[in-house]
Order: C-alpha cells, then sequence, then structure tokens
C-alpha cells in the first residue's frame, strides 16, 4: 500500500508538472497585434457582449419572436400612441415601441398559462381554469400599460421640479454672457435628471445643424410638462421677435418660481384630506379598542353576575 500510494503522488506530481509547463493558454495574435496599437488592453467580444444591459441580452432576442405578431394585431394609431408613451416615460430600459408591445401579448400569454395550469390542469377544473387564465392574461397586458403610465407620470414629476432651477442656471448663464447653446450646455453639464437629459439631445440636435426651434419642440413632445411648455414657447416667440433671451428667461424663471409655491399651497391644503382615511381607518379604531375596552369588559362581567 505504500509502494502504491508513493506511485500515486508521483503521478499526480508529474501530471500537474506537464499541466504547469505545456498548459499554459496561447495568445492569441490578432489580440497581441490589437493590444500593441492601444494604451491599454483591447476588449473582446465576450466583455463588449456583457457590458450591453441584460434586457439587450437574454429578453430582447426572446421578444423579437412576438414583435412580428405583435405589429400585425396593433394598428398604426396604437403603435402612435404606444410610442407616445415610452417617449414620455425616457423610453425605460431602452424599451422601443415593438419590444414592448411583444411584452404585453408574452405577459397575457404567461397569465393564462399559469391560471390554467394552477386551477386548470392542477385543480381538475379546466372551465375555471380557462377563465381564471383569461383574468390573469389580462391583468398582465394591461397591468403593463399601468406600469408605463406610473413611469411617464413619474418622469413629469421629476421634470416639472427640476424645471425653476435649470432655468435659474440658464438664466444665469445668459446675463453672464454665454449664447444660448453655451448656456444650454452648461446646464447640461451642471445637472442631472431627465430634463437635463433631454436638453443635452436638443443640444446634440442643435450641434448638428438642426434648428434651435424644431429641437426644443421635440424637447415638448417627449416631456408634455405644462411649465416646460410655456418655457419653450417663450424663447422661440422671443427668437422670432428679436426680444433679448435674457430678459425672457428672467422673467419665466420668477413666474415658474410663483407657480412651484402655488403648487406647495395646493399641495399642503390637500394634506388633511388626505390624512382622513388613514386616521379614521386605522387610527380611530386602536383608540376606540383602547378607550372603550375596558369599558366593555366590565359591562359584561357585570351582565354575566345577573
Amino acid at each position: 500500500m505504500l509502494e502504491l500510494a508513493a506511485a500515486m503522488l508521483a503521478g499526480v506530481a508529474i501530471f500537474v508538472i506537464v499541466i504547469g509547463v505545456f498548459g499554459r493558454p496561447v495568445a492569441d495574435p490578432v489580440q497581441v497585434r490589437l493590444t500593441s496599437f492601444t494604451s491599454g488592453p483591447t476588449r473582446t467580444l465576450e466583455e463588449l457582449e456583457l457590458e450591453r444591459p441584460i434586457f439587450d441580452r437574454t429578453l430582447r432576442p426572446f421578444v423579437g419572436r412576438f414583435a412580428g405578431l405583435a405589429q400585425r394585431l396593433t394598428s398604426p394609431r396604437r403603435a402612435s400612441r404606444t410610442e407616445h408613451r415610452l417617449a414620455l416615460a425616457g423610453f425605460p430600459g431602452g424599451i422601443r415601441t415593438i419590444d414592448f408591445l411583444g411584452l404585453k401579448i408574452i405577459a397575457a400569454a404567461a397569465g393564462f398559462v399559469i391560471g390554467f395550469v394552477l386551477f386548470g390542469l392542477l385543480g381538475r377544473s379546466p372551465l375555471t381554469g380557462a377563465i381564471i387564465g383569461i383574468v390573469l392574461g389580462a391583468l398582465g397586458y394591461v397591468g403593463l400599460e399601468f406600469w408605463l403610465g406610473r413611469q411617464a407620470s413619474a418622469r413629469q414629476r421629476a421634470i416639472l421640479r427640476a424645471v425653476p432651477d435649470t432655468l435659474d442656471l440658464l438664466t444665469i448663464s445668459v446675463r453672464a454672457g454665454l449664447g444660448f447653446e453655451g448656456a444650454l450646455s452648461k446646464v447640461v453639464e451642471k445637472t442631472q435628471g431627465p430634463l437635463s437629459e433631454e436638453f443635452s439631445r436638443a443640444l446634440a440636435e442643435i450641434r448638428v445643424g438642426r434648428a434651435r426651434r424644431d429641437a426644443l419642440r421635440d424637447v415638448l413632445e417627449r416631456t408634455d410638462v405644462q411649465a416646460v411648455a410655456t418655457f419653450i414657447g417663450a424663447i422661440i416667440q422671443a427668437e422670432n421677435l428679436g426680444v433679448p433671451i435674457a430678459k425672457v428667461l428672467q422673467i419665466q424663471s420668477e413666474q415658474l418660481r410663483i407657480e412651484r409655491r402655488q403648487r406647495a399651497e395646493e399641495a399642503a391644503a390637500r394634506a388633511p384630506i388626505k390624512m382622513l382615511l388613514p386616521l379614521v381607518g386605522c387610527i380611530f379604531p386602536a383608540m376606540f379598542i383602547v378607550i372603550l375596552g375596558p369599558a366593555l369588559i366590565l359591562i359584561i362581567k357585570s351582565l354575566g353576575n345577573l
């Protein structure tokens, strides 16, 4: 046994030595050649693929199989409305119109299959399973629309909150001597959020030669916020009439701050009404239990002694 163990250890040692000497990964000559032309190591196709969002790497190819079906089942008017809502939501996750329509079909099919399998096949009631599957499929189909509406509303609220501060910075930059494009670039550099992203896109379109009014009108269509509409309308009107933009921006900034104060006062006035439901439904019952509970116990004991 000792000789056998020594032989096995010697064999393992020889195997490790061979793997260590001859098992080194051979460098790709193309990779070595590319590295010599760059300051750092070049990334492989696998690394570039892993840098893409997980939706693009996993779900998008699967959703693409339903794209043609979704396009045939959806009317052009419905597709245009969906595209507008996706633009208001900022195209979350890079989802395009055809991808979202395919996701709705997948959600509806998944809801139907889950309901039919759980309540039909496993519950031994195919009719009940079919009905519940249809209900779950409808919920999955409508649920994505509800989710998209929530995303669009949240983005519009974020834009509305950012408009006064962004306009103040734009006004200061213009009054300091910068042109409108330069001031817009300074705003994009110093701020973050959906409004900054929209201005960055508009600025890029202006730099490639598109008219300023057209780029700003596209921002209005992608945001659909009244404060942004007022601001962009004033800028376009000032450009058409030759009015100094600095004065227009100052007036708009003051007006937007007044509107923000009015919205805050309105929200504060609605707060007592919103507090009424949790107050009646949660706090009052607990108070009644604490106050009336001992009295009820005493009354029950008294009636029992009679």
